[in-house]
């Protein structure tokens, strides 16, 4: 089974290209949450961009968070991953109706909105999480992620993120790619970086077109020496579990905890990542 995530190098150290078919994890995230199609690609796209950036982390227990909220109508979209790719995530509002936009495509703008932050937050083990925002650009996402690398971590990056949504709501391909300019970069490698990624069709184009993430790379990377750095398999993966809940109850003062019950006397927890269901008794709580 060929990898849907692979990261390369030119072999003068200059570029960075990673490519990912973030198709499963889309398809996965549609099947849990049923959103409408601008939140199906709202959300797919900060999934995959997620994905490619806890691949970047350096160790594979580094965890990292995108939250975006612009104001729009699918209020917060949130993506949660770690150092393997493996991603999770989910918007406030799943059901939101407007116009396409004038090209015929997903107003993901609008439902997201421009007018607020991207948030960033690296957790890798420290005292205190790394934490980073900055002003939406469009909220289209792929640009927004493309200034926070320049703003906030000074890396001359492309950032290219598309689903594709049947009419049916399904997810027909998603994916993404990322092309950073390493320190020293020369002037004529930036020059060719950037004929490249005017030449590159949309992220989707190629993929329903049966290019793989490799195919994706040499693309980004034409006219340029490359190696295969490592390759990944991420998945929509949630790591939630009744014993999660537990210990997050137990964060819980004891006066909160009595008030949680219903009239029946349960409590019932539901994840917002998985639509998973935890149900705990009074007893339990008291116990807890």
């Amino acid at each position: 089974m060929k990898p849907s995530a692979i990261r390369c190098i030119t072999s003068d150290a200059t570029v960075m290209a990673m490519a990912i078919d973030s198709t499963s994890i889309v398809t996965e995230a549609e099947r849990i949450h049923q959103p409408s199609a601008v939140v199906t690609a709202a959300l797919g796209r900060m999934l995959t961009a997620a994905s490619m950036m806890g691949i970047m982390l350096k160790n594979r227990d580094d965890t990292l968070t995108l939250r975006i909220n612009g104001g729009g109508p699918a209020g917060t979209v949130m993506a949660v991953t770690d150092g393997s790719g493996n991603v999770r995530g989910y918007a406030d509002n799943n059901i939101v109706e407007i116009p396409l936009r004038p090209d015929g495509k997903l107003n993901v703008g609008e439902a997201v909105g421009a007018s607020g932050l991207l948030h960033v937050m690296r957790d890798t083990g420290a005292a205190q999480p790394y934490n980073g925002c900055v002003p939406i650009v469009s909220g289209e996402i792929a640009e927004d992620i493309t200034r926070y690398y320049a703003d906030s971590e000074q890396i001359p990056t492309v950032c290219a993120l598309g689903v594709l949504v049947n009419p049916d709501l399904t997810v027909r391909a998603a994916g993404g790619l990322i092309i950073q300019l390493l320190p020293f970069c020369p002037e004529d490698v930036l020059a060719r970086v950037e004929k490249n990624v005017a030449n590159l069709p949309p992220v989707t184009q190629m993929l329903e077109q049966g290019a793989t993430p490799e195919e994706l790379c040499a693309m980004a990377l034409d006219g340029f020496e490359f190696e295969q750095l490592d390759s990944y398999d991420p998945q929509y993966l949630c790591p939630c579990s009744r014993d999660r809940v537990s210990r997050a109850l137990t964060a819980v003062s004891s006066e909160e905890r009595k008030s949680l019950p219903d009239e029946s006397g349960k409590i019932e927890i539901v994840c917002r990542f998985c639509d998973s269901t935890y149900d705990f008794t009074a007893a339990e709580l008291e116990i807890l």
